[in-house]
C-alpha cells in the first residue's frame, strides 16, 4: 500500500463520474465532503496487500497514527488515489481495505472517507512546513504482532575507544548507562542515540537552521520551474561546492582512487531495474519510456560496477579502487525533500574498491574509515560514528569490530542487525548533529559481499576466477549534506563563519573614500596572485554599513583603508579577523601569510564574482 500524507488547511472533494461499471461505491460514503485542518491520506492499495488484507490495514492504521501524532491532529481524510502505484489491487480488495481502515481509525479520529471508484474533483491546501508532505510504503509483513520492526529488532551498544561496550535498550537508552560510561558520552552522541535507538525525532516539524542560511548567504535556492528536490546554485554556493569537489577528488586520488566517468542514464529492462532495486533499495530514480524503464545513476554504483565487470582484473591488481564524483539521483518523495539534506539530485563522491577476500576488505574498511575521519579535521566538523554489522558478521569478527571502535578514538554507536537486509554486512557511518538535534549522515564505508556476483564482476587468481568483496565509500558524503553540516556548525558558533578556504570572499577591502579605491584594487590583485580571494566594497554607503555587509557575508578578514594606509610608508593595515572582536595591526605580507596559513593545502579557487561589490547583482530573487 502506498500512502501520501498532506497536512492540509482543508480538503474538499466532489464525485463526478464512475470509473467503471460495478466498481463505484454508492452507499455508506458521502459523494461530496470537506474537512478543515486535517491530514489528507491519499491511498493506493497494491496487489501485495492482498496476501493479507487485515495485516495491511493494521499497518496502515499504525502509519496514520504515527503521522497524525507528529502533526498533532485528530482529523483524517482517506482519499482513494490510484496514481501512487502501477501495481494496483483488485477494486474489491481496495474497497475493503479503505472501509476497514476507516473502521480501524473511527472512534480515535474524526474520519472523512471519499468513495472508491469515482472520478472526483478535489481541492487541497497544503500547510507547507517541512513535514507537511510525507509518504509511506506499507506491506502486510511490516510490523509483526509483537510490535517489532526492522530497526527495533537490532541490538544496540555503545562501543568505547578502550574496547569496552555497553548495551543500549530501546527505551531510556542513555539513562541505562552507569555513571562512568555516561560521562564519556557527548551531547551529540546522545542526540544520535535518541534518533537511532529510541527513535525520537527531535524538534519534528521545525526547519533546520541551514535552510534559512543557504538563502541568506545567497548560496543555493529552489527553482519553481524544476522538479522539487533539485536545486540551483548561485556563484557563492557554486564556489563552495566546486571547492569541496576538488578537495574530495584530490583526497580520493591521493588515497589510490582511479577516476572514471560513467553515464548518468541507463536504459534497462524491467527485470534489470528490479534487480538493481534489490541491490540499492527502492529509491533509485527512474522513469518509464514505453516498456523500457530508464534509470538515472543511483550514487554511481551501477556505472562503476559496469566498468569493473568489463575489466580484466588480476589478483595482483587488488585492492582496485575506482572513483567518481557525479550528480546522482534518488527518488525522494515530495514531502521528504528538505533543504540540503534530502534531495532528488545531488553531487556524490563515490569510491568502489574490489578486494581479494573479506580479510583484505576489512583492512580497506578500516583504512577508509580513517580517511573519512581526516575530512572531519579538514572541514572543521564534529563526526559521531556508527558501526553497523549483521549478527553473523559480528559473531565472526567481534574482536575486529571492537578494535575498529578503538581506531575511531571516540564512542561509537554499534548496531547489530539480526540478519543481512541490505547489500552490506558491515559499514561505518559518520553523522553531524544539526542545530535541532538531528543527525546529518555524511561519510560512509560499506563492505558488500554480494554485488560482485550479481553484477558478474570477477578477478583472476591465475588458476580460477573469483567474485571480489567490494567496498562502497564516500569520504565526505554528498556535497549538499556537507554544506548543510558546515552551515549547521557555523550557526552554532557565537560568530558564524565557514573555514577560510571555503569562504567565497577571504579578504575584503573597504575604502573610506573614492580616492582610496584604486589602492584597494591593487591590494586585492596582489592577493589574487597568491591564490587568495579578495574583493573591494566601494559602494556609495557609509563605512559602517559596508563593515556590516562584510560581517553578514561572513568574510574572515576585512580591512578599512583610508589616508593613513595610502599615504604612509609603514605598510600597517588595521585588519579585523572574524570572531576575534579586536583589530590586528598587520603588514600586507603578514595579512597574506595569515590567510595562506588558514587555507593550508586546501583548494584555492578564484573568485566567481566581480572584484568590486558594486558590480554584483542580487541573486536573492524578487
Amino acid at each position: 500500500m502506498r500512502l501520501l500524507f498532506v497536512h492540509s488547511d482543508h480538503l474538499e472533494f466532489e464525485t463526478t463520474t464512475e470509473t467503471g461499471e460495478g466498481i463505484a461505491e454508492t452507499e455508506g460514503v458521502p459523494m461530496a465532503g470537506r474537512m478543515e485542518d486535517c491530514v489528507t491520506a491519499f491511498v493506493s492499495v497494491e496487489t501485495g496487500d492482498e496476501a493479507d488484507l487485515d495485516a495491511a490495514v493494521a499497518n496502515a492504521a499504525d502509519e496514520v497514527r504515527d503521522v497524525t501524532d507528529q502533526l498533532n491532529t485528530r482529523k483524517i481524510v482517506l482519499y482513494p488515489y490510484a496514481h501512487l502505484s502501477d501495481d494496483l489491487a483488485a477494486p474489491e480488495s481496495a474497497t475493503n481495505v479503505l472501509r476497514d481502515l476507516e473502521n480501524a481509525l473511527d472512534g480515535d479520529y474524526e474520519v472523512l472517507r471519499a468513495p472508491f471508484g469515482w472520478y472526483t474533483s478535489f481541492e487541497v491546501a497544503c500547510k507547507g512546513h517541512p513535514l507537511s508532505e510525507l509518504s509511506r510504503h506499507v506491506t502486510p509483513e511490516r510490523g509483526e504482532e509483537d510490535g517489532s520492526d526492522e530497526r527495533a529488532s537490532s541490538d544496540w551498544k555503545l562501543a568505547f575507544s578502550d574496547g569496552e561496550t555497553a548495551d543500549l535498550p530501546a527505551t531510556d537508552a542513555i539513562d541505562s548507562l552507569d555513571a562512568e560510561d555516561d560521562d564519556r558520552v557527548s551531547d551529540d552522541m546522545r542526540a544520535l542515540v535518541a534518533d537511532e535507538v529510541e527513535r525520537e525525532t527531535a524538534n519534528a516539524g521545525e526547519q533546520p537552521p541551514h535552510v534559512e542560511l543557504m538563502r541568506e548567504q545567497e548560496l543555493v535556492g529552489d527553482d519553481e520551474m524544476s522538479d522539487a528536490g533539485t536545486l540551483r546554485w548561485y556563484p557563492r554556493g557554486k564556489l563552495i561546492r566546486d571547492s569541496l569537489v576538488e578537495y574530495v577528488d584530490d583526497l580520493a586520488v591521493e588515497y589510490g582512487g582511479m577516476p572514471v566517468e560513467t553515464p548518468a542514464m541507463y536504459d534497462l529492462g524491467v527485470r534489470a531495474v528490479r534487480e538493481h532495486a534489490e541491490t540499492f533499495g527502492e529509491r533509485q530514480y527512474r522513469f518509464e519510456s514505453g516498456d523500457r524503464p530508464t534509470m538515472l545513476r543511483p550514487a554511481a554504483c551501477v556505472g562503476q560496477f559496469s566498468v569493473m565487470r568489463d575489466m580484466q582484473i588480476a589478483e595482483s591488481d587488488l585492492p582496485l579502487r575506482l572513483y567518481e564524483t557525479a550528480t546522482s539521483f534518488r527518488r525522494e518523495r515530495r514531502g521528504e525533500v528538505a533543504g540540503l539534506t534530502r534531495q532528488r539530485a545531488f553531487m556524490m563522491p563515490d569510491m568502489h574498491t574490489a578486494t581479494r577476500d573479506v580479510e583484505q576488505a576489512k583492512a580497506e574498511l578500516r583504512a577508509q574509515a580513517t580517511l573519512a575521519l581526516r575530512t572531519s579535521d579538514d572541514l572543521g566538523l564534529n563526526y559521531e560514528p556508527a558501526i553497523r554489522v549483521t549478527r553473523e558478521f559480528y559473531d565472526d569478527n567481534e574482536a575486529w569490530v571492537e578494535s575498529l571502535a578503538e581506531d575511531l578514538g571516540t564512542p561509537a554507536l554499534l548496531e547489530i542487525l539480526p540478519e543481512r537486509r541490505y547489500h552490506w554486512s558491515a559499514k561505518v557511518d559518520f553523522a553531524v548533529i544539526d542545530g535541532l538535534g538531528r543527525p546529518i549522515e555524511i561519510p560512509t564505508v560499506q563492505l558488500d559481499v554480494e554485488s560482485a556476483e550479481r553484477f558478474d564482476i570477477e578477478y583472476s587468481t591465475g588458476e580460477e576466477t573469483r567474485h571480489p568483496p567490494i567496498l562502497h565509500s564516500s569520504p565526505t558524503g554528498s556535497i549538499e549534506r556537507v554544506l548543510a553540516a558546515l552551515l549547521e556548525t557555523a550557526a552554532e558558533r557565537d560568530v558564524p563563519r565557514l573555514p577560510t578556504w571555503l569562504s567565497p570572499t577571504q579578504v575584503r577591502f573597504v575604502p573610506v573614500g573614492d580616492e582610496h579605491g584604486d589602492y584597494c584594487d591593487a591590494l586585492a590583485d596582489d592577493l589574487r596572485s597568491s591564490g587568495i580571494r579578495a574583493d573591494v566594497d566601494e559602494r556609495d554607503e557609509t563605512v559602517g554599513k559596508r563593515i556590516a555587509t562584510a560581517e553578514s557575508d561572513w568574510v574572515p578578514y576585512y580591512v578599512v583603508v583610508g589616508d593613513r594606509e595610502v599615504e604612509t610608508d609603514d605598510e600597517q593595515l588595521a585588519v579585523t579577523v572574524r570572531g576575534e572582536g579586536e583589530e590586528r595591526e598587520l603588514t600586507f605580507g603578514e595579512l597574506e601569510s595569515a590567510v595562506l596559513a588558514d587555507i593550508g593545502d586546501s583548494p584555492k579557487k578564484r573568485r566567481y564574482l566581480p572584484k568590486r561589490v558594486s558590480k554584483r547583482p542580487s541573486f536573492a530573487g524578487r
